[in-house]
């Protein structure tokens, strides 16, 4: 498989740590308000990432976070934390605010098909664990107190600015409104890992920690989390590309200071969903959210197929005629699926030719628009019956989880139905002791991957 890093700015082949397995951390949402269409394009993005290596064959574990404290509305790590703005805002305590739209979030994930990780942990629960990373951070020089404050020196980070590609000059304090100069800090870009009660003294959630009351800064949340469930070294970090500068940068210099090695090999990012007037955010405009695509009565897989037409390291526009245009297509691939005779007549000639096409796409960096082209291709494909064409249909939407078949497990079934009849037709030409036939049979069945298994009293199978 090959992936664009955006550590190293070109398309690599992806090899793990460890052979076979694949351990992935994707930043999860910051839980005080729900997510907009924005933000989902981004778990679309990962979602398929994940259903597309262990379509190869690859034992994924997933990680992500959920953000219920500590995270700053600046880039210095300054400002009003969204989570207190958030309660504020609705009369909720934090952790009322927080259950509210992680359980929204994951209801959104359910809409899209998107398949929840393995593991999804709020960061409020694991604050032993950050103290821990801070405290080695301190006493191995990386990590400065200053005015009751835990900042990391970034001087101390090798290559600070390779993932982002940035240059120190380019974030001279005063370039942007929303950055301040914190004269407490030893460098202007320092970033905080732990704030005691020298600064938001209302905050509800804090904790007692060596520096003082107080919570973690936004950064060290997901290096502490994922360094706890997927260990030292890390395969792939996921996010949308506004997390690579500052959120990002500081995870690998933070990471790499505390287990003193390279932390993470690849790095993929997905681009901005945008609408008519620029990037899409929460604080401009009509907040688009998946509730009200549905209001307006669009299909939430409707959106899920307008992005999957769009490559994930593209930008992509948002507009409703774009909307409407996807799920009049959408729609209309359904229907065309929906008229084909489930006969179990399957020819496997061209199974291994179509799948290989479907592993190409997804090894040129995850190309959902191939996907999408190749399933047009199975259907007017004159050479494949049409359960043939139901069955690779059925195994593409392994990864591109449209929901094209609708009755669940109807191919599946139609393919037990075809593997009883083969047995009962092996069973027939052993009788009339044609062993050669039923061996052809047995050996066919195999290169299917159906492997049959002779008992005393019946033949029984089981799928490789």
């Amino acid at each position: 498989m090959k992936i664009y890093n955006t550590l190293t700015k070109k398309i690599e082949e992806l090899i793990p740590y460890e052979e076979g397995v694949i351990r992935m951390y994707t930043c999860g949402p910051t839980v005080y308000n729900y997510a907009h269409i924005g933000n989902l394009r981004t778990y679309i993005f990962e979602d398929i990432l994940e259903k597309s290596l262990n379509y190869l064959g690859y034992d994924v574990r997933r990680v992500m976070n959920i953000t219920d404290v500590g995270h700053l509305t600046s880039d210095a790590d300054t400002g009003d934390d969204k989570m207190v703005k958030g309660a504020i805002r609705e009369g909720k305590t934090i952790q009322e605010l927080a259950k509210f739209y992680t359980d929204a979030f994951f209801e959104d994930f359910r809409k899209l098909n998107i398949k929840k990780p393995a593991v999804v942990e709020p960061a409020s629960h694991h604050i032993d664990t950050y103290i821990k990373m801070i405290t080695k951070l301190i006493n191995d020089g990386y990590a400065y107190e200053a005015n009751g404050n835990v900042y990391f020196d970034i001087t101390k980070a090798k290559d600070y600015y390779q993932l982002s590609g940035k240059n120190p000059d380019d974030l001279k304090v005063g370039v942007r409104d929303t950055v301040e100069e914190d004269l407490n800090k030893r460098n202007p870009y320092d970033f905080a890992l732990w704030f005691t009660k020298s600064k938001f003294q209302d905050q509800e959630m804090k904790w007692d920690s060596p520096w003082g009351v107080g919570y973690p800064g936004w950064h060290i949340e997901c290096s502490g989390i994922s360094g706890k469930f997927l260990g030292e070294h890390l395969d792939i970090h996921c996010g949308g590309v506004d997390n690579i500068f500052p959120h990002h940068t500081n995870e690998i210099a933070q990471s790499e200071a505390y287990f003193g090695h390279k932390w993470c090999s690849y790095w993929m990012h997905g681009e901005h969903l945008n609408d008519k007037s620029g990037k899409m955010s929460k604080s401009k405009g009509e907040f688009l959210t998946l509730s009200l695509l549905e209001e307006k009565g669009y299909d939430p897989l409707s959106y899920r197929y307008f992005v999957l037409n769009s490559h994930y390291r593209n930008q992509l526009i948002f507009s409703y005629e774009a909307l409407e245009g996807a799920e009049k297509a959408y729609k209309k691939l359904k229907a065309r699926i929906k008229k084909l005779d489930r006969t179990p007549n399957l020819h496997d000639k061209k199974l291994d030719y179509y799948q290989d096409k479907f592993k190409e796409a997804i090894n040129n960096d995850l190309n959902t628009s191939s996907m999408i082209t190749l399933v047009y291709d199975v259907l007017k494909d004159d050479e494949l019956s049409d359960f043939t064409k139901l069955y690779l249909i059925d195994d593409f939407d392994k990864v591109l989880s449209l929901s094209l078949i609708d009755e669940e497990k109807a191919v599946d079934e139609l393919f037990e139905k075809k593997i009883l009849e083969k047995i009962e037709e092996r069973n027939e030409a052993k009788r009339n002791k044609d062993y050669a036939r039923a061996d052809q049979i047995r050996d066919e069945l195999l290169e299917q991957g159906v492997k049959l298994i002779d008992n005393r009293d019946k033949t029984t199978f089981e799928l490789l």
